[in-house]
């Protein structure tokens, strides 16, 4: 069902929310005549916050307003008549509107369609409640609206005893006043003569007597109102505590922890609507019983009574400023956090917002933010409340940053487009510690006044640890500190402790969600390569997972040594094949082509079972970033013996010569892709088209890769006395001389006399070929004419 039509379906408070989703800005017409089309649009591809997408945001305005021109002409009848001059004026007040900023329309619609979907959301998990159908979230969201509900009820039962206490407490000093009018004309009796005076002051005593009795009484009767009002307020602002607990400690605090893996390829953290409607419920509810407080402070010393409501008072008074306080500084947050990763003299952009900004009015005189880098015992002083004497470990340009409000969406943020960081100021390092493990953070700090400067607030977050480096070689190390850091710092920590090892399995994890987000595919790393990770990172040959469910990775393990026989660590490797695939081979991990995560003995053991041609891709051991081919084939130099060969490993250089596809396709003796794919199903929708024929006389020339090892091959026989020609290299391993067809052949041998390639004879046949291919055409064709 469409989401207009269930948004529709709403009631009750729901529905009210929804209709206050619509004004001028965007009628509630515009939705219902548009709906389907308003649903399909592509909304969220345009980044709101991104001016250099003004352009998508300007045709999407365009079309709108195409459309609801379109279906103004064919609105027919009487009825017709007036929607056609209505939905015509819409046309011209859009355009009018946002002609100028046509991304507050994106921002504007995207807050409308998240705002019905979570209201339809919310309406359906009530529905499900009653069926007894709901899961967790759902539990928590009811438990705090019914909290809310409770709140709104104990709010209003106060109001409704201030304004009995009020009341009471106006007839007693109108009735006070009596009294003392009574007593001075007590006071002028004198005058009269003594039969007067004696029956005049004989009444007035006795009123002041039943008056008096009455204002003791009365006196006593407002002092319990007060006490009794007092103690409910207590009770009111208990639960509002609690209330507030549980949304800026548990449910911002986990919006906060999934924005943090979502620096690892978590799920996204998810809107802010839910959270800033529960805040400025928060917000509406303390104000209104700091309110209340206020109003019976007044009452009080307008007639103060002696007792122990005064004490009760300052108490319940120190309690709303605490609960208030709380809320202002925990609400404001970084909605977009700045890179984690930053280099100096590169821009970039962060969001700051206040969840309760528009309910507090700070809009009304909108704050400046500013952002400062601090270095770790800079935010451990900054959470200390120690003085940091203003010091900051560099300069940011453009760090300043009024907020704004968007009435629309009822936001206020301040928005850093165009932050650089121009310098860094390093801290003596410890032992070991390399600059690409040195954690800084970015502080946002503002100061702005509620309740007509009643109270000022000093605000300050913390961005998530930020690496900054220098020179873009030093990402693949400040990458493994971040990752590090999100998977693991707890929450409510000393900045920026991290625990030095962890279990496998935690690691794990982390590892497939950073590898799944940037494969951008659902297909993780499985339990199969989970183990060739472990037996890489334990130098293990153990095959069995449960061996390694026990075991701990340090952080030294993870990226400060390397591994055994390697100059690079476990994540060098492991990050070098994430940059290898998201780059070039995303789609056919997709596929399920890759196996990736197979050493060459379970490579040979896997292709000896398979007919000849068959061949697997898998991960380089010793080369980082690099893929090769294993396929099994008759060995050359002993008839009727097979044997696996592998080629030179293929790195992003190669891969942006020539792709992964169009060389398979080049190699005619890789038949099967394993276990037993014929590879044109697999990889030739991926192939390069072929070349057009001739134009002019001139024949344009084509790469392709050739393997000059001559071998026994299942397909049909070659002509008599022909070799046959591989395009790679084999195990026991042959090289890979990039020989080129038509182009002169490299007479050197590529095999020792154990078979094995060497690796810097085939490195400078590599180097000879690019020299070759650098060269003028007429030049490498020199001395081969015929």
């Amino acid at each position: 069902m469409a989401l207009w039509a269930q948004t529709q379906q709403l009631q009750g408070e729901a529905l009210h929310q929804m209709q206050s989703l619509y004004g001028q800005h965007f009628p509630i017409e515009v939705r219902h005549y548009l709906a389907q089309w308003i649903e399909a649009q592509p909304w969220d591809a345009v980044d709101h916050e991104n001016t250099q997408e003004e352009f998508k945001a300007k045709r999407l305005l365009e079309s709108l307003i195409q459309e609801l021109q379109k279906r103004a002409e064919r609105m027919v009848g009487e009825d017709g008549f007036l929607l056609k001059i209505k939905l015509g004026h819409y046309a011209t007040q859009l355009q009018n509107t946002y002609d100028r900023c046509p991304l507050e329309l994106v921002r504007c619609i995207k807050h409308i369609l998240c705002t019905e979907e979570r209201l339809v959301q919310a309406a359906n998990n009530v529905n499900s409640s009653r069926g007894g159908i709901m899961d967790g979230t759902s539990q928590r969201y009811q438990q705090i609206n019914q909290t809310f509900e409770e709140l709104r009820v104990m709010t209003q039962d106060t109001e409704n005893e201030l304004r009995k206490l009020q009341h009471s407490q106006e007839y007693f000093i109108i009735q006070y006043q009596e009294s003392l009018r009574i007593q001075a004309q007590l006071s002028s009796l004198a005058s009269l003569p003594a039969a007067e005076r004696v029956q005049r002051e004989t009444t007035l005593q006795t009123k002041r007597t039943t008056l008096d009795g009455w204002l003791t009484r009365e006196a006593n009767t407002l002092q319990k109102l007060r006490q009794d009002l007092a103690e409910k307020q207590q009770n009111t602002l208990a639960l509002l505590r609690k209330q507030q607990t549980v949304i800026l400690d548990d449910e911002l605090i986990q919006w906060k922890r999934r924005q943090q893996l979502a620096g690892n390829g978590g799920p996204a953290e998810g809107g802010l609507d839910v959270l800033q409607s529960w805040c400025e419920k928060l917000a509406d509810t303390i104000w209104q019983n700091r309110q209340q407080i206020r109003r019976v402070e007044h009452l009080t010393q307008q007639l103060p009574i002696p007792g122990p409501t005064e004490d009760l008072l300052k108490e319940l008074n120190a309690t709303i400023t605490d609960i208030i306080s709380a809320l202002v500084t925990s609400t404001f947050i970084i909605e977009k956090q700045p890179p984690q990763v930053l280099k100096t003299q590169t821009k970039f952009a962060a969001t700051v917002r206040l969840l309760v900004g528009g309910k507090l009015n700070v809009h009304m005189n909108p704050p400046q933010v500013k952002a400062t880098i601090i270095n770790e015992q800079q935010a451990k002083a900054l959470l200390k409340n120690e003085s940091t004497r203003n010091d900051s470990s560099g300069e940011i340009l453009n760090n300043n940053c009024v907020m704004e409000y968007h009435q629309t969406t009822g936001t206020l943020s301040a928005h850093f487009r165009n932050m650089s960081l121009k310098r860094i100021k390093r801290s003596d390092r410890r032992g070991t510690e390399s600059v690409t493990e040195e954690k800084f953070t970015i502080l946002f700090e503002s100061q702005f006044s509620v309740g007509g400067n009643e109270l000022v607030f000093h605000v300050k977050t913390l961005s998530l640890p930020v690496v900054v480096i220098v020179h873009g070689s030093q990402d693949n190390n400040a990458t493994a500190t971040v990752l590090w850091d999100n998977a693991f710092s707890e929450p409510g920590r000393v900045p920026f402790l991290v625990p030095d090892k962890v279990m496998w399995p935690q690691l794990c994890e982390a590892l497939n969600m950073k590898y799944k987000a940037e494969m951008q595919s659902n297909r993780g790393l499985t339990e199969e390569n989970l183990v060739f990770l472990a037996q890489k990172a334990f130098s293990s040959t153990s095959v069995n997972a449960e061996d390694y469910r026990n075991m701990t990775m340090t952080w030294s393990q993870f990226n400060r040594e390397s591994l055994q026989g390697r100059n690079f660590t476990f994540w060098q490797w492991f990050d070098g094949v994430i940059e290898l695939m998201k780059k070039h081979l995303k789609a056919h991990w997709n596929d399920g082509a890759i196996l990736g995560f197979v050493n060459k003995q379970q490579a040979q053991d896997m292709l000896m079972s398979k007919p000849n041609g068959t061949f697997l891709l898998r991960f380089s051991d010793s080369e980082i970033g690099g893929i090769t081919i294993a396929w099994v084939a008759e060995n050359p130099n002993k008839a009727g013996e097979r044997m696996v060969w592998n080629l030179l490993p293929f790195t992003t250089k190669d891969f942006s010569i020539r792709s992964l596809a169009d060389r398979i396709s080049d190699l005619n003796h890789l038949l099967f892709l394993y276990p037993n794919q014929p590879k044109d199903e697999v990889f030739s929708r991926y192939c390069t088209p072929p070349l057009p024929k001739a134009v002019d006389g001139y024949v344009k020339p084509e790469i392709k890769q050739v393997v000059k090892v001559e071998f026994s091959s299942p397909n049909p026989d070659p002509a008599p006395g022909t070799p046959s020609f591989m395009d790679h290299t084999a195990s026991p391993t042959i090289s890979q001389p990039q020989g080129f067809s038509l182009y002169p052949t490299v007479g050197d041998s590529v095999l020792d006399a154990d078979g094995d390639f060497d690796l810097d004879e085939s490195m400078d046949m590599a180097r000879q070929v690019e020299e070759f291919l650098r060269q003028p055409m007429e030049t490498r064709w020199g001395g081969q004419q015929s």
